[in-house]
């Protein structure tokens, strides 16, 4: 299901939406966050796929692989880090507390008696678990009952104290929000809600740090078409509003996809207003299974997304497989249930060339897609791919080795 959204424009990016994310404010957390020992030095890659733009009928298919931005396995490493630090120096304003010192726990002693606590799907919450750890604070993280057992683990190694709940993310999100009030401690969310819109504001601006390397990186390359994961909406707002800045009027086509049972941005462009989904909200794209959107993610989307897509669970793990073998000598991709949602979405419109005219793909459409995340889940990933992700590592590594022959 394809949906235009009417409201999208082409002006320049507007100092209303300025206020809540820039260009600055990103560039300012990158720099935060480039000597943290659990981020990549280095910006990850942005591999050129041409024989998978062949196969698709397009010019060009660009995949930016967040996988190899941190031992944590995807671009939450970005948001939640982001959006702790900022919570201390307000918690602190007294204090000229230096970001990058802040990180490699030199004010352990001052945020010793800080709790920090969130609900969620896994990849987030082990970045704030990771990020406490180094800052020094405690970390209390809400499971749902669709979080696996693997996902879990992977959480609590990083010294985070476990909640489970019976209920969805949402009932999550409340139960997080719930515990902070009676207990003082602080939700860093990667989602608002009524009254509460600083944090994911921060965790959203931490996220522009990939729109920056995507610039740097297409220097030579103007994007057509961007496709980004749903979900609350941050990181789709975090990238295309970096982007809109950057580029204005000459942005790229933003085409937004959700897995068909949490529609929530998609009912959100037909409502005009952040929204619900209508679905179960149970998804193997379980990074992208919420059920409501961010309605300060929407105020960035509303005026940038031009279309709205939803796709299929099989469709995803097609795409994981399809990335993982690497087609016509293109490098096998590590792009776990969420992270090859854009390239499902690519593939589902040029499947059917109606949608495909619609928002405007053709044999000279240059496509960008963000693979967000690895193998976060490894059991899962063998599981839907039919082979453990350190094999296709190795044939990665492999084809990276005939490069420097």
């Amino acid at each position: 299901m394809l949906i235009a959204n009417p409201r999208a424009t082409r002006s320049p990016y507007p100092e209303t939406l300025r206020g809540i994310l820039n260009m600055k404010s990103g560039d300012e957390s990158r720099a935060w966050l480039a000597g943290w020992n659990l981020i990549s030095p280095e910006p990850t890659p942005l591999w050129e796929l041409g024989g998978l733009a062949a196969q698709l009928g397009v010019a060009r298919v660009g995949l930016k692989d967040e996988s190899l931005r941190s031992p944590l396995g995807s671009f939450k490493a970005l948001g939640a880090p982001i959006a702790l630090m900022r919570l201390v120096m307000r918690l602190w304003p007294m204090h000229d507390i230096d970001a990058r010192a802040l990180i490699e726990g030199r004010y352990a002693e001052m945020v010793a008696n800080l709790t920090v606590i969130s609900a969620t799907d896994g990849n987030h919450g082990k970045a704030l678990a990771a990020a406490a750890r180094a800052i020094g604070c405690h970390c209390v993280i809400v499971l749902h009952a669709n979080v696996s057992a693997e996902r879990e683990a992977a959480i609590a190694a990083y010294g985070a104290r476990i909640v489970r709940i019976a209920g969805n993310y949402d009932e999550s999100v409340e139960h997080a929000a719930q515990l902070a009030k009676t207990n003082g401690w602080h939700v860093v969310s990667d989602t608002s809600y009524e009254g509460y819109e600083a944090i994911p504001r921060d965790v959203m601006q931490g996220y522009g740090t990939i729109a920056a390397e995507i610039i740097e990186q297409s220097r030579d390359a103007a994007w057509t078409h961007v496709f980004l994961q749903g979900g609350v909406g941050g990181l789709a707002a975090g990238v295309a509003s970096y982007l809109w800045e950057h580029d204005g009027v000459a942005r790229p086509r933003f085409i937004v996809v959700e897995p068909r049972q949490a529609d929530c941005l998609y009912q959100s462009a037909i409502a005009g207003q952040a929204a619900k989904a209508t679905g179960s909200v149970d998804s193997v794209m379980a990074g992208l299974a919420c059920g409501e959107a961010s309605p300060l993610a929407w105020k960035i989307l509303e005026p940038c997304v031009d279309d709205f897509l939803l796709i299929d669970d099989d469709e995803a793990v097609e795409a994981m497989r399809r990335l993982a073998a690497g087609a016509d000598n293109d490098v096998p991709v590590v792009s776990g249930e969420s992270g090859a949602a854009g390239l499902a979405g690519l593939a589902r419109l040029m499947r059917e060339p109606e949608l495909a005219r619609a928002v405007g793909l053709d044999a000279n459409a240059r496509v960008l897609l963000i693979s967000t995340e690895g193998a976060t889940a490894p059991g899962v990933y063998a599981q839907l791919v039919g082979v453990p992700a350190e094999d296709v590592a190795a044939r990665r590594d492999a084809w990276l080795g005939q490069l420097t022959r």
